[in-house]
């Protein structure tokens, strides 16, 4: 027999239960997630900075090796002479590249030159490119190496090219192994860098 009094338990209306799961982000999770995103893209741009001043670097001693082997087949093709390799010995680069064109300039089939003019046009036109002055943006040298010396020393058809510039980054000075007229070429610092060409011209 049924009791009409017996008691039965209430219930909340089903729109006041807790729910039994959440969607959505949390504030946290949203900071984090910034903290991540912001921490790759700092990394990536630093990366970028890195590998462009390695390339610059990798270029600038490209061109100083190019600028090397050009004297060196300037001279060969001059006059292979004691007397006429001597006039290429010298320091070059140290300042502003010379703004006289000399003259003759021996660029025409008709002018005939004389090995002294030849290596007066020789080292105007390697200093030029020397000091990036045949690149210009304006009055500004946009070629050429970043604080250039170039250095020639011939003695007995035996040939020593350096050439000494600036890098972006310090490191150890570039000359600190080579020989004294290598460390004499160009100014001492722990960003400079060179190379030594040595060639023997008969």
């Amino acid at each position: 027999m049924n009791n009409p009094f017996r008691h039965v338990p209430s219930q909340r209306p089903a729109s006041n239960q807790r729910p039994t799961s959440s969607k959505g982000m949390t504030l946290i999770e949203v900071l984090v997630a910034m903290f991540i995103l912001t921490t790759g893209i700092l990394g990536a741009v630093a990366m970028q900075a890195s590998v462009k001043k390695g390339s610059f670097d990798a270029t600038q001693r490209s061109l100083a090796s190019t600028l090397a082997q050009d004297i060196l087949e300037r001279m060969r093709s001059n006059d292979s002479t004691l007397l006429r390799l001597n006039a290429y010995n010298g320091t070059y680069g140290n300042g502003d590249a010379s703004e006289t064109v000399p003259s003759p300039t021996c660029d025409s089939s008709t002018t005939l030159c004389t090995w002294q003019e030849m290596v007066v046009k020789d080292l105007y036109e390697w200093e030029v490119s020397l000091m990036g002055a045949d690149v210009k943006n304006g009055l500004n040298s946009t070629g050429g190496l970043v604080g250039a010396v170039a250095c020639i020393e011939h003695l007995n058809n035996n040939v020593d090219i350096v050439i000494s510039w600036q890098g972006r980054e310090e490191m150890t000075d570039g000359a600190a192994s080579n020989s004294a007229f290598a460390k004499g070429c160009g100014v001492e610092s722990s960003k400079r860098r060179q190379i030594v060409v040595n060639a023997f011209i008969f």
